[in-house]
């Protein structure tokens, strides 16, 4: 059973995230499905955008860390929601955490119910928000982020608004997301190509720059004696050795 479901209306792909066993972890099967799906939305002449969303009361909880994708993987994953042709929107009405936020800063526009929350947990677990941070480093205020990726705290949706990561929250999300989805409904398939083509030179120039050491930095932490004891305690639920 395939852990992305597909659905159309209107022109718009919906592509949710659905392996509610692991919290919409990213696994290695669901980034290469997910994947999958994304190229074939992207090459369908029928779809005008795609929105990205999921089941149950998590977006994604991050990596899976007993099925954890290759960092090459997550970085072509991550790419190829920046390079595609078409507007990827993502939909939260849960809670997202760690490479989850990775996706989020992917897509072109973000919307979350302000019931949502957010935090960058990597460093709770001995690793770095590596990878990640090709989407997230060029469209996110430096200094909010400074504090959340040092110190991973969880924070709220309006502050995610603020700090750049998301573009709006709602009570009811898809009341956010209905103008935008008609706007895109409304504009012109290779406009909209172009005109992303301009929104994200920056966010591709720092996969060109910085993909292969962020990787690198990526398997190294994953690898390293502070992260086995940290993913460890996850699983274990208790605190690692290293909190005072």
């Amino acid at each position: 059973m395939t852990p992305i479901a597909r659905t159309r209306a209107r022109a718009v792909e919906t592509l949710t995230l659905d392996s509610p066993h692991n919290r919409n972890a990213l696994s290695a099967a669901l980034v290469g499905d997910l994947a999958d799906a994304l190229t074939d939305a992207g090459e369908d002449p029928g779809v005008r955008a795609i929105v990205l969303t999921h089941t149950g009361n998590t977006f994604s909880a991050g990596a899976d860390l007993r099925d954890p994708p290759r960092p090459e993987a997550l970085v072509a994953l991550l790419r190829q929601i920046v390079e595609l042709p078409k507007p990827v929107v993502a939909r939260v009405t849960g809670h997202v955490r760690a490479g989850g936020l990775g996706l989020l800063a992917a897509c072109d526009i973000a919307a979350a119910a302000t019931g949502a929350t957010f935090a960058f947990t990597e460093v709770r677990i001995g690793v770095a928000p590596a990878v990640i941070s090709l989407p997230l480093l060029p469209r996110t205020d430096p200094r909010a982020l400074a504090r959340y990726y040092l110190t991973g705290e969880r924070f709220e949706a309006p502050e995610a608004v603020a700090t750049g990561l998301i573009t709006t929250c709602d009570s009811d999300v898809d009341t956010a997301l209905e103008p935008i989805l008609d706007g895109l409904r409304r504009s012109a398939p290779d406009a909209l190509a172009e005109t992303k083509r301009l929104l994200t030179a920056r966010v591709l120039e720092a996969f060109d720059r910085d993909a292969d050491a962020l990787t690198a930095l990526s398997a190294r932490l994953f690898s390293s004696p502070q992260a086995r004891e940290g993913m460890t305690a996850f699983l274990e639920r208790r605190d690692p050795a290293w909190v005072v």
